[in-house]
């Protein structure tokens, strides 16, 4: 079968790439490239994009599923950060295109002044957009209002729900716009991730295998490749980060973690070394096998549930958190219904019911507090600074 560079390059030779207008200062009306407007096009369940492929360092082809059928793909020199308008529906939508190779952030920050915390969205926009708005990370806009607070997505962005692409494109953009305001937005690696990009597509929703997959003959998992634009993105992202003394991470840290004496550097390396690694690799090499395994930070449950190893005690979550000189840890990958508190405040889960509570929840820190952030905006106090539970507000 053939790969995805062989049939974007057939693609293209048989649609004679158009070049695509680039946005620059005084460039503010960019008409839709094909006939195509905001107007008279509704994004439905047959359109997705765009997929950005970068043919060379500073050529990139962008093309979109529209109305059920793969657009006409756009070519765009690109000789530094540039702003592209969609064309499918999203005209209003701005893009960056940049040549430079995506950069890896630390993975260590501290004096953050708020930090608003989300996990496993599985393509649930609207509940994501819903949450952002209300809680005050975006404006109406879904322009950057967190200032220089941080925004953290706990991973699982992939599979099961129908507008993942649209999730992604959000928390590009929403990078950008933080950094911008001495903010920032850390978007880690769950084992849906990695999933899809190790291609295992088992959850993928069938608009994506119907659809983009089905009109172009590009592997699903290829979309994301590291040839394209947002495959090179999740390339850079972590497995873990520790804010103010507060570790995130998608699965958990278990007690084996600390065995073997792993820090956030090296287990954050290893994660972006795994993700183009073969079968054998995990199979024959100890490492890279323990940490995309189910003790590793993307599939560990031992907060919550006994598997095949046994359930975290008290002391394994004090004996982890020292390891990794934290007072907290922040999960998702375990669905427990609605945000809550464990061991004794030292684990908080944070993958919610999205089906039974209508909306997603995030995970507020300021000034010491831990804060449940409902999806129309209401708190109720987790923690306290200095330990205590609090009131709902």
């Amino acid at each position: 079968t053939m790969r995805s560079v062989d049939l974007l390059t057939d693609l293209a030779r048989g649609w004679c790439l158009a070049p695509l207008v680039l946005l620059g200062a005084a460039a503010s009306s960019l008409l839709p490239a094909h006939g195509l407007s905001a107007q008279n096009f509704v994004p439905g369940p047959d359109s997705d994009g765009p997929y950005v492929y970068w043919e060379s360092e500073s050529s990139a082809i962008v093309f979109y599923s529209c109305r059920g059928e793969v657009t006409p793909p756009q070519r765009a020199s690109v000789r530094g950060p540039s702003l592209i308008r969609g064309f499918c529906g999203d005209t209003d939508t701005e893009y960056l295109l940049d040549p430079r190779a995506p950069e890896v952030e630390h993975d260590t920050f501290e004096d953050v002044s708020r930090i608003f915390a989300v996990s496993d969205i599985h393509g649930e926009y609207d509940a994501l957009e819903r949450l952002l708005v209300n809680a005050g990370v975006v404006d109406q806009d879904l322009k950057w209002s967190w200032g220089d607070g941080h925004l953290v997505i706990l991973g699982d962005v992939f599979d099961r729900g129908g507008r993942v692409t649209e999730c992604l494109w959000l928390i590009h953009r929403l990078e950008r716009e933080a950094r911008e305001s001495g903010g920032r937005v850390h978007y880690l690696l769950g084992n849906h991730e990695v999933m899809v990009l190790q291609g295992d597509l088992r959850y993928v929703n069938p608009r994506y295998l119907d659809g983009i997959v089905g009109e172009t003959s590009i592997h699903y998992d290829d979309l994301f490749g590291p040839a394209m634009e947002l495959g090179q993105w999740l390339r850079t992202k972590h497995l873990a980060i520790r804010l103010n003394g507060v570790l995130y991470v998608h699965g958990g840290m278990s007690p084996e973690m600390v065995t073997r004496d792993l820090d956030i550097k090296e287990i954050n390396a290893q994660g972006r070394e795994g993700i183009d690694l073969r079968t054998y690799d995990f199979v024959f090499k100890d490492l890279p096998g323990f940490i995309f395994g189910s003790e590793g930070p993307l599939w560990y449950r031992g907060y919550h549930e006994a598997l095949e190893y046994p359930q975290a005690t008290q002391e394994d979550v004090e004996s982890t958190l020292e390891h990794f000189d934290a007072t907290a840890v922040v999960v998702g990958h375990t669905d427990i219904g609605e945000i809550r508190s464990l061991y004794d405040g030292r684990v908080f889960g944070i993958d919610v019911d999205v089906d039974t509570l209508g909306n997603l929840q995030g995970l507020l820190w300021e000034e010491g507090n831990f804060y449940k952030v409902r999806g129309d905006g209401s708190r109720e106090l987790m923690r306290s600074g200095n330990g205590g539970e609090g009131q709902e507000s």
